[in-house]
């Protein structure tokens, strides 16, 4: 099962490009964001999609050698539109899905590249992309390893597939309503309700549910894609360890990523 080892490079004994810039202040730059997600999505979906442009841009260089200019890009649960300037501005051609309409039109974005559809039944072809990633999202849809097997499905051989979800148990897995999740998903949705006088946006049961590191791990072994690896999204590489240990990961690891080339 691959844990946190770093994706092969052309270059022996170099540190990969992303694993140089997972530093302290990167993962603190992070992290303090998330106090302005329902406040200030601009702020926090902005620093998201920028980190994760970074992300795929140096493990798309650490894999094939180049950079994205002329990639296609299929960014999965893309929402209002946040992601599509990085992307551009790296010279990607970038299209997202999204099921829900008034999520797309959320922020009043308009990407020319945005279709509406399931992330767990994509409407394209096989081996379409260069890229497939997705942000945040595994945990809002009720089978989230058919999702990630359809990013392989689009994926071209050779091509990059990055996946990255918030832990359940981890501190931001109840999303709005936590911490109160680690007493139940629906105890923390029915508690906010009573505070707030109204449902939260990320409701346990229909569009937030419980995703493990364990299951991510478990895709990781069975997925016929070669998975390059799989580490904590905000820690800081010299953390990265602590995807290995059981339990601990699943309260520590707030974002677990997976990282894989379509074989």
């Amino acid at each position: 099962m691959p844990t946190a080892s770093l994706p092969r490079t052309d270059q022996p004994g170099r540190a990969p490009r992303f694993a140089r810039r997972a530093t302290l202040r990167r993962s603190l730059r992070l992290l303090t964001s998330f106090r302005f997600e329902q406040s200030d999505p601009a702020r926090f979906y902005g620093g998201i999609a920028t980190d994760s442009a970074e992300l795929i841009d140096d493990f798309y260089a650490d894999i094939t050698g180049r950079d994205l200019t002329g990639t296609v890009v299929l960014d999965v649960g893309g929402g209002p539109g946040y992601f599509a300037d990085e992307f551009t501005a790296r010279g990607a051609r970038y299209i997202s899905v999204e099921p829900d309409p008034s999520e797309m039109h959320a922020a009043g974005l308009r990407v020319a590249g945005s279709v509406r559809g399931s992330g767990m039944a994509l409407p394209f072809r096989d081996n379409a992309f260069d890229v497939c990633f997705s942000s945040n999202v595994a945990e809002h849809v009720p089978e989230p390893w058919a999702m990630a097997d359809e990013m392989v499905r689009v994926t071209k051989p050779g091509g990059l597939i990055v996946y990255s979800y918030t832990v359940w148990h981890g501190p931001f897995g109840g999303h709005e309503t936590g911490l109160w999740h680690y007493l139940g998903g629906e105890y923390a949705a029915r508690r906010y309700f009573r505070k707030h006088g109204r449902e939260p946006k990320n409701r346990f049961g229909r569009s937030l549910f419980a995703v493990t590191a364990a299951d991510g791990l478990r895709w990781a072994a069975t997925t016929p894609a070669d998975v390059r690896t799989v580490f904590p999204r905000y820690h800081p590489r010299w953390a990265w360890w602590l995807v290995r240990i059981p339990v601990i990961r699943e309260l520590l690891v707030s974002n677990l990523v997976v990282v894989a080339t379509k074989r």
